[in-house]
């Protein structure tokens, strides 16, 4: 078991978003340095990438597993995990499984959309996790672990809630929860320290515990 799912089972507010007077001071710059080159693609983690790359920001649990996800489709061009929406700068991961920075374990998507759509991106994100979990996933439960999705521009903000309607809609009717996967505008992108980059590669029978629903997600036409 990892220090985030022991901290979580430790401290039964971990489901509660701290307020910002709350919320550790974490620091002015970033107290580890990202490796250069992702260790599967061995493409460049931060930007700036090439022209017409775009970058796409999820959240969906355990970010081991759903890095993993992304760099395997095709028109991917780099991924990295890191700590997004919350409040604390420059969070370490300790501080993050505190409960007490907001950041949900995210994982930025650097994608060449001529190769693969936005839309095909949220299909993979949305049935390949549990969306309508609230702060948790699986036996992950935390803030941290909550479903979202940081859209980079008004296109991707439109694009997510559609295909979001869709989604809930069809697992209404398969008898499944309602969607809580939250829709806000990308805030900063902390990169996780370097042994989360790639962990599932570096680490082939690592922990992943990612579950889907079963429920298939059909992107609507418009959304394309």
């Amino acid at each position: 078991m990892d220090f985030g799912r022991l901290m979580t089972m430790l401290s039964p507010e971990k489901t509660r978003m701290p307020a910002p007077e709350e919320a550790l001071p974490g620091r002015s710059e970033r107290p580890f340095p990202v490796p250069k080159e992702h260790a599967v693609l061995g493409t460049p983690l931060q930007p700036p990438f090439p022209d017409g790359i775009e970058v796409a920001f999820f959240a969906l649990g355990c970010f081991w597993g759903a890095e993993r996800l992304f760099w395997e489709l095709d028109g991917v061009y780099s991924t990295a995990v890191g700590y997004q929406n919350g409040t604390t700068p420059n969070p370490t991961y300790e501080e993050v499984c505190s409960g007490r920075t907001g950041h949900a374990e995210a994982v930025l998507v650097a994608f060449d959309p001529a190769k693969i759509s936005f839309a095909d991106l949220l299909k993979v994100f949305f049935e390949e996790h549990d969306p309508t979990q609230g702060m948790r996933q699986g036996n992950d439960v935390g803030t941290q672990y909550r479903s979202g999705i940081y859209i980079a521009n008004d296109a991707q903000k439109a694009t997510a809630e559609m295909v979001r309607d869709a989604y809930d809609e069809a697992l209404k009717a398969a008898g499944r929860g309602s969607v809580t996967t939250e829709i806000e505008p990308a805030g900063p992108f902390y990169y996780a320290e370097d042994y989360h980059q790639q962990y599932l590669h570096k680490v082939p029978n690592g922990y992943c515990g990612l579950k889907g629903t079963g429920v298939a997600c059909s992107i609507p036409a418009v959304a394309r």
